[in-house]
């Protein structure tokens, strides 16, 4: 943007990118503009740090879309997995090297905004965004978004960014369709110090009596996250294998030092990821992995992605070359985390029909734990995994016809066709 072009908005007060939410995604998208030197204002609505329901795992791919220099606040290094099928056939596989990391969200969320603001974005939290209006009388010009608050303050912008979460209603502005909507519930459990030490370095994934759910048992030292997730509409029966869980594992003496719930909503193939100058990312944009719903590296990934085209959007003068680089954000989108997304849609249909295999093929088959391995790591993705194994190829393709759905694994397909907050990585 030019000097001349700047000092005109210091003096209308516009920023170049407004990021409505501070979680993950928003974090990264207010780190990624300001870095590119532009004004960003990051909005969050509550009080920080402030508590999400999540399992805090991070992956590979999540710690490899971090701003340089982030040090992760880890409560634990994994290094062993124990697998169950609705609580039989335990069986625990262990790595030399760490797996995967956890961490408390509060901690990990706020480090990840003081980043942004290091990088020069301003924070303001408490405030809550009613509306974004795009026409009419509070936008000054076809280059303006008006952000409008619960309190009846307007801000302008050149580019909005929404990452305010699964219930976006920056979401909403845009059109997201959602394909998929899950209950994950989740309590944070205090133990003592001898069961604390059963459980450091390993973690349990439990796969469960509802299609499609599984719970797990995540250690952050003296606290266990014990949670399960499954579809929407089985709230009970989600509810009941969470006790149920709780029980088997012989922690229902503890009293939850939290117990919480969330939705989790992953789009619809053919959902928009822009309208205008507003782009969605992260959970607001329904992006996370449909089987296991993994959302924190979908959250990273989306949101430094939209934070760099947002920057694209808020210099560009006309609606033609704003649409062109909208597209631009749906396609890397789409070419990276909607492929693994297309792979994930798929290996949740086989394991809502089949979990056993599943659970016999992480524990007894060695190139299946070496695959869990890899993607937990960060050295494969599910959509490179798939394309190199000739042998998964042809169980989602018998898959697929079963299901009667079309395209080959990791196929791109249109533009803007690419399919938060809870789940055990999200």
């Amino acid at each position: 943007m030019s000097s001349e072009n700047s000092s005109a908005d210091d003096v209308r007060q516009v920023w170049d990118v407004v990021v409505v939410g501070a979680g993950p995604a928003g974090a990264s998208a207010a780190y990624a503009a300001a870095v590119a030197g532009r004004r960003v204002l990051l909005l969050e609505k509550a009080e920080l740090p402030r508590y999400k329901t999540c399992g805090g795992g991070i992956i590979g791919p999540s710690r490899d879309a971090l701003p340089p220099g982030f040090e992760l606040p880890l409560r634990d290094r994994v290094h062993a997995v124990t697998f169950s099928n609705n609580g039989r056939f335990s069986r625990t596989r262990r790595s030399k090297k760490m797996l995967f990391g956890l961490i408390n969200r509060p901690e990990f969320d706020q480090q990840l905004v003081e980043h942004a603001q290091k990088a020069g974005a301003e924070l303001r939290t408490g405030v809550t965004v009613q509306r974004v209006e795009q026409h009419g009388s509070a936008v000054p010009d076809r280059r303006s978004v008006a952000v409008v608050l619960q309190s009846g303050e307007t801000i302008l912008a050149r580019a909005v960014v929404g990452a305010d979460g699964s219930a976006s209603r920056i979401g909403a502005h845009v059109g997201v369709k959602l394909d998929q909507v899950d209950l994950g519930l989740e309590a944070e459990i205090p133990v003592p110090e001898t069961v604390a030490e059963d459980w450091q370095g390993r973690v349990l994934i439990d796969w469960g009596p509802i299609p499609g759910s599984y719970g797990w048992v995540f250690p952050k030292g003296d606290t266990l996250t014990v949670g399960v997730i499954s579809a929407r509409g089985e709230g009970a029966a989600t509810k009941r294998y969470l006790e149920e869980f709780i029980g088997r594992l012989g922690l229902a003496g503890f009293e939850p030092a939290v117990s919480s719930g969330h939705l989790t909503r992953c789009r619809a193939d053919d959902s928009p990821l822009s309208r205008g100058r507003v782009l969605v990312c992260g959970d607001a944009a329904g992006l996370l992995e449909p089987w296991t719903r993994e959302g924190i590296s979908f959250a990273l990934r989306s949101g430094r992605l939209a934070g760099e085209w947002a920057v694209r959007i808020a210099e560009a003068h006309d609606a033609v070359d704003t649409r062109r680089q909208a597209l631009n954000y749906a396609f890397a989108v789409k070419a990276g985390l909607g492929v693994e997304m297309s792979v994930g849609k798929r290996l949740l249909a086989m394991f809502e029909r089949r979990p056993g295999l599943f659970h016999a093929a992480l524990t007894g088959f060695r190139p299946a734990w070496r695959s869990f391995v890899d993607i937990t790591r960060g050295s494969t993705t599910l959509g490179e995994l798939v394309r190199s194994h000739p042998m998964a190829q042809r169980a989602l393709t018998a898959m697929d016809r079963r299901q009667g759905q079309v395209g080959p694994v990791g196929s791109v397909g249109p533009v803007g066709s690419v399919g938060e907050e809870s789940g055990a990585g999200s």
